[in-house]
């Protein structure tokens, strides 16, 4: 008789091990993912006033972002590539005449890394679209700026007055009357 006492009690202690392991390690495993999710998220977090620029540039495409603000943002406000469609885009890296003016034309392989940096942040155009070669008469830009009653003529340097930071690159920021 004490023999069969011993394993029933035997047997109830290794039905409770079981759960009680399984009980611990759920409880350890959503501790540890509770943790991970707070220090990764701590770490990559960006505040939207460091970005600056409209997109989150992945660090693959920032040599094709200083290279193209480089080049371009030099002369003019250096517009987000959204502004634009990416046949735009092409079209006025392989061009040497520059809205009047001549310039020295990208070559490869800085021209490569500013297109691949313009294409992944520009836009597609619809097949019967006419291309735009000026800001006013870009569908895009129109899209990005509703309800804004915008001077006209558009003008790229015009864009400090609702964005006081553009030639820093730095569209997020507004003016105080754009806040609100």
């Amino acid at each position: 008789m004490s023999n069969l006492v011993k394993r029933k009690a035997r047997t109830r202690s290794l039905n409770r091990r079981p759960l009680g392991l399984i009980f611990i390690i759920l409880a350890w495993s959503l501790a540890m993912g509770w943790l991970l999710a707070l220090a990764t998220s701590a770490h990559s977090a960006t505040p939207t006033a460091e970005i600056g620029t409209v997109d989150v540039i992945p660090p693959g495409q920032k040599l094709g972002q200083e290279l193209y603000l480089e080049n371009c943002a030099t002369c003019h406000i250096g517009l987000p590539p959204a502004v634009l469609p990416s046949r735009t885009w092409r079209n006025l890296l392989q061009d040497s005449q520059h809205y009047g003016v001549q310039l020295k034309p990208l070559i490869d392989p800085p021209r490569a890394l500013v297109w691949r940096y313009l294409s992944t942040f520009s836009r597609s155009q619809l097949p019967d679209e006419e291309t735009p070669y000026r800001v006013r008469n870009s569908r895009y830009f129109k899209a990005l700026h509703p309800k804004v009653d915008l001077p006209r003529p558009v003008q790229i340097n015009g864009c400090v007055t609702c964005h006081p930071s553009a030639s820093e690159y730095n569209f997020r920021r507004l003016s105080a009357e754009w806040e609100k």
